[in-house]
């Protein structure tokens, strides 16, 4: 349904840092990138479905009220991991790993980017 999802940033670099240090736990890895813009793809995929841009407006990026966007985990340390390595590099915890009243086996991790940008990692395996 999705085909990329991108986030704003105000410093690409420091951007890139962040995002190399946090995805890979949940098998993400930079492909691409210039001035404007980083893309990671996971691993087997050629194709970038995360994106970190400088906005095309030239405008200061802002994080969405209410936007957030949900990482797949293939299991719950993949999601405790993701939470551990965000946290290190500089993210803000917005609800640290554990079940979630979604169903029985929602497991989830929420952080804020270093520019505001609501993450989580979820698990649905029952592991």
């Amino acid at each position: 349904m999705l085909l990329y999802v991108t986030l704003g940033t105000n410093d690409l670099y420091r951007a890139g840092h962040f995002y190399d240090a946090v995805l890979p736990v949940l098998g993400y890895r930079r492909q691409r990138s210039s001035e404007e813009e980083i893309g990671y793809a996971a691993e087997g995929d050629t194709r970038c479905r995360f994106w970190v841009v400088t906005p095309f407006n030239r405008r200061r990026a802002t994080a969405g009220n209410g936007a957030m966007v949900a990482l797949a985990a293939e299991t719950r340390a993949d999601v405790d991991a993701f939470h551990a390595a965000a946290i290190a590099a500089g993210a803000v915890d917005e609800g640290e790993p554990g079940l979630r009243s979604y169903h029985a086996h929602f497991y989830a991790a929420y952080v804020r980017d270093l520019d505001g940008n609501k993450l989580s990692a979820v698990c649905e395996n029952p592991q």
